[in-house]
């Protein structure tokens, strides 16, 4: 049993401290001398977050099966022990060994999500590693990010030794055989960057330097040795089948956000939103087979004791097995009274026969994405709907005994208007008649239908249709919200109608660091020694800390949120090749200006480019 790195008394003073002493089911403890590597694996977020991740669960699983490696977890201590690590000069730990993280050879860093970058620096600065890479000498740990952020790794490049572009099981194992190599042959760590920069997906920030216009924009970004790739390459798995997954996931002590056993159905997305990154950045759609998903769910059912299983994926309803495997779930374990979840479903393709599978299981909420209120929004951005598929596919909802739905919606997409906007609570007071039209008085005993609309704003992002976009001005957003609200207060069904929004000074952060290069990287560090740390968390958000440091550092916000951009203008990520080419985005915005539909990857190829991978539904238009 490894030294607590916190006393007693500590322990007892904080909330939640099972979210630091590790040891829980199915976490894996080495002897860390019998290792060559020792990685800490880190989500910045608070636990319950870090340990409902899916990426984390897989690399941690991965790595440990290397006798060589030992993979650890860390995650932001939150505010209350925070405070006490700074006046204690305790150095960050951990879980599994209680080691502190300087002491390993990498650090390991997921970006999920912009608005925890402050929490990056939280995390390098307990460690007591220089935020700087710069900075750092031998006896730092190598710092790698990853995750959908690290396609535009600029914003925050400077905090990073590299990053590593795409899927994490595909070249990790090279990285560690060179470094290993590298060490034993007494290797400098600008001599181990160097080299794995040759590394397909590898990106080692301090071998480019960006050049600018005068107007502000980039002008250039040049490796500055020969030997550097100008262009990195995305790295994807092409058989998920033969790709790790873990079948002894972590089971925490305390309850977490996706507290439950996740199936990965497959990976990418058909259907070409063009607002959505991870549908561009995740292509081509690759699926598991039946037979590894029944083996996957056995497993992980059996190795956890969860009563919960929900089918991931950016949406699990195109899954071409979907059907057959809720059938079988639904059949294997309803005598476990498992609840299957279905997240991520297209309202135009919740199946009579699925929906009738799972009534006898235990009812929750389902979850769909209309996106857009107004059908000529819908077709703005892709979407693929109707107005007669929402309706459809609500009334086989509720005729399958669901009486709660949640409707999320964007605000703020190209070219909306107000009209746009008051189609939302119109549709969601539509979606709450239709189960009454749909389920008669004497079948509801008493159940009063719930539906509940989410907005966000709109974030224009990188490798997207809506790249070139300009985004609405806080205060645009949040009139636009109220007109939600006043609006839904109106509605004839407005008791089961609920609405809620997300902070708009936190979307402009988000749009800032999304579109940004390395200028933004002072405002992020001014801001951290202002005392912003989870930024993503309304009680600790403070905009006036990150006014004060756009300010300070003479960096003007809406330089990356409210201009459109010209074609010609070079993308401080423009050098990530990730398949899909530049020219299929462009086409795509215009054909988000005329309002014009492209068909999705099953129905019709249309030559984005990610054909060049050869996997996934790609394989299914190649030419004999």
């Amino acid at each position: 049993m490894a030294e607590p790195a916190l006393k007693d008394e500590i322990l007892l003073s904080i909330e939640h401290p099972e979210r630091y002493i590790g040891g829980e089911i199915n976490s894996i403890i080495k002897d860390p001398k019998s290792v060559k590597i020792r990685f800490a694996m880190c989500f910045p977020d608070v636990y319950e977050i870090g340990m409902s991740h899916l990426g984390i669960q897989i690399l941690y699983d991965m790595f440990n099966r290397r006798e060589d490696v030992y993979c650890e977890r860390v995650y932001s201590p939150w505010t209350d022990l925070d405070s006490i690590m700074r006046k204690e000069h305790i150095p960050l730990f951990a879980l599994e060994s209680q080691d502190p993280i300087k002491s390993f050879d990498f650090l390991g860093i997921t970006l999920q999500y912009e608005m925890c970058y402050t929490n990056v620096l939280q995390v390098l600065d307990l460690s007591d590693i220089p935020i700087l890479s710069k900075d750092r000498t031998e006896a730092d740990p190598i710092v790698i990010g990853g995750g959908p952020c690290a396609y535009n790794p600029e914003p925050i490049a400077d905090f990073f030794d590299m990053f590593y572009i795409g899927e994490g099981e595909t070249k990790y194992d090279e990285l560690f055989d060179l470094y290993i190599r590298l060490t034993e042959e007494g290797a400098s760590r600008e001599d181990f960057l160097r080299a794995a920069s040759k590394i397909d997906g590898m990106y080692v920030p301090s071998l480019y330097e960006p050049h600018y216009n005068e107007d502000g924009t980039l002008k250039d970004f040049i490796p500055l040795y020969e030997d550097v790739p100008k262009r990195i390459r995305k790295n994807i798995c092409t058989d998920l089948n033969d790709s790790p997954y873990p079948l002894k996931p972590l089971v925490p002590f305390i309850k977490v956000t996706q507290d439950r056993c996740v199936l990965e159905v497959q990976r990418g997305c058909i259907r070409g939103c063009r607002f959505c990154q991870a549908g561009m950045i995740y292509r081509p759609v690759r699926e598991k087979s039946l037979e590894t998903l029944k083996a996957y769910a056995r497993s992980m059912i059996e190795s956890t004791g969860n009563d919960e299983i929900t089918l991931s994926s950016l949406s699990t309803s195109d899954y071409s097995k979907i059907a057959e495997l809720v059938k079988w779930l639904v059949e294997t374990y309803k005598e476990k009274f498992i609840n299957i979840s279905l997240p991520s479903l297209r309202i135009d393709h919740v199946f009579l026969e699925m929906m009738e599978t799972v009534q006898d299981s235990k009812k929750g909420s389902l979850t769909f994405a209309p996106e857009a209120g107004s059908q000529r929004m819908r077709d703005v951005i892709n979407k693929g709907i109707t107005r007669e598929d929402i309706m459809n596919g609500s009334a086989i909802c509720f005729s399958a005994g669901y009486s709660k739905v949640k409707l999320y919606f964007m605000m703020g997409l190209p070219g909306e208007n107000d009209e746009d906007v008051i189609a939302i609570p119109d549709l969601a007071n539509d979606v709450a008649m239709n189960y009454f039209d749909t389920v008669p008085k004497e079948e509801r005993k008493g159940v009063r239908v719930q539906v509940t609309s989410s907005t966000s704003f709109f974030v224009p992002k990188p490798f997207t249709p809506f790249q070139w976009s300009p985004m609405d001005r806080p205060e645009e957003f949040l009139r636009k919200a109220i007109l939600v609200n006043e609006t839904m207060e109106k509605e004839l069904n407005h008791k089961s109608l609920k609405y809620q929004y997300h902070d708009p000074s936190v979307s402009k952060l988000e749009g800032v660091f999304a579109r940004g290069d390395r200028r933004v990287a002072k405002v992020i560090q001014r801001a951290y020694e202002k005392g912003s740390i989870y930024d993503a968390w309304t009680e600790t958000f403070s905009m006036d800390r990150w006014d004060e440091a756009f300010l300070e550092c003479k960096v003007d916000p809406e330089f990356y949120t409210i201009r459109e951009r010209d074609f010609t203008e070079l993308f401080p990520w423009d050098f990530i090749d990730i398949g899909v080419s530049k020219k299929f985005l462009m086409n795509e915005y215009m054909h988000a200006k005329e309002g014009s539909h492209t068909p999705n990857c099953k129905e019709k190829c249309s030559g984005c480019g990610a054909a060049v991978f050869k996997s996934g539904v790609c394989l299914s238009h190649a030419s004999p």
